[in-house]
């Protein structure tokens, strides 16, 4: 039993295998609260056996001495010292970063149910966009600037940091770093409706180099790579797709959904909820309210089969 439940607190989504500054402060502060909770219970269950076990009754002079210290000084100095530590370490779990500081930065707005993710130069300016995946270099900060355009959202990545309520109509920073490379998984931490449960995301965090030369390829005004199908280009502008999504380099520049330039560089399918297979893809573009029930998506099960399949192929290429 204490091995499964070791073995549970490992791996890609928990906040007890931390892989960044901000998570391994959070991990040590549960701990220590741990321990302090602990100590606690130990005193209460052995003053229980202690009185359980006790024949005479205490005098009403000793018992009075009992519960004020028992019940009342101890538990407070041990509570105070657990809130006392817990301020002290407050500002190191999350400082502050000024706008002004050179650092990564990557716009996060949370949308039922999705995730629109644009990276930012220096001056603010959008370079490129993407969804539901986030790539950061390890070792360096990336400040999150974390919006929503509907509801409430909750942007939460266990591994590498605390969670961050997205809100409609306002700016909130976060700032994150990864100490090893790797691939975590993040939720949405606040419920936002019917596909709450299925709008997950993927940060992943690889060596500074090989992020600037990949930043430096998404960054480029126009993809070629990936585009050789033009039948399945065809076919995906045929039945306006184009008009909620956008390919660089193509016609297609929809802005109501995500963007799916390098889509076949993914890892999953709306939002975490599937694998990313030709297969799967084909079965969320004929009727994706049956996977993601609330999806603002239009089903397109009144498409040919043949067609379908052609868009399928053609995505799953795309790099």
């Amino acid at each position: 039993m204490l091995v499964i439940f070791l073995s549970s607190c490992s791996g890609s989504q928990s906040a007890l295998d931390p892989a960044g500054p901000e998570a391994s402060r959070v991990a040590h502060l549960f701990f220590v609260m741990l321990f302090g909770g602990a100590v606690i219970w130990v005193a209460v269950v052995a003053a229980l056996i202690y009185a359980s076990r006790k024949k005479n009754a205490h005098s009403e002079e000793s018992a009075g001495r009992v519960i004020l210290w028992c019940g009342a000084i101890l538990p407070s100095a041990i509570l105070c010292a657990l809130l006392s530590y817990g301020m002290w370490l407050m500002p190191a779990i999350r400082p502050w970063v000024p706008d002004d500081q050179p650092v990564r930065r990557i716009e996060v707005t949370g949308e039922q149910f999705w995730w629109r993710v644009r990276y930012l130069d220096e001056t603010g300016k959008t370079l490129f966009e993407t969804a539901n995946e986030v790539r950061i270099p390890v070792g360096e900060p990336t400040h999150f600037a974390l919006k929503a355009a509907d509801v409430i959202h909750s942007f939460w990545v266990p591994s590498l940091g605390g969670k961050m309520d997205m809100i409609p109509g306002r700016t909130n920073p976060l700032a994150l770093q990864a100490d090893r490379e790797g691939i975590y998984n993040g939720v949405c931490a606040e419920f936002c409706g019917e596909s709450h449960a299925l709008m997950a995301f993927r940060v992943r965090a690889v060596a500074a180099a090989d992020y600037e030369a990949w930043l430096s390829e998404r960054s480029a005004e126009t993809r070629t790579n990936g585009l050789a199908d033009a039948e399945g280009l065809a076919v995906f502008l045929k039945n306006g797709c184009g008009a909620c999504h956008a390919i660089s380099g193509t016609a297609a520049n929809g802005r109501i959904g995500p963007d799916l330039t390098a889509f076949g560089e993914r890892n999953t399918l709306a939002a975490g909820t599937l694998p990313h297979t030709a297969e799967d893809i084909a079965r969320f573009i004929a009727d994706p309210a049956k996977i993601k029930p609330g999806v603002r998506m239009p089903h397109f099960g009144m498409l040919q089969e043949a067609d379908i399949q052609r868009m399928a192929a053609f995505l799953k290429e795309l790099k």
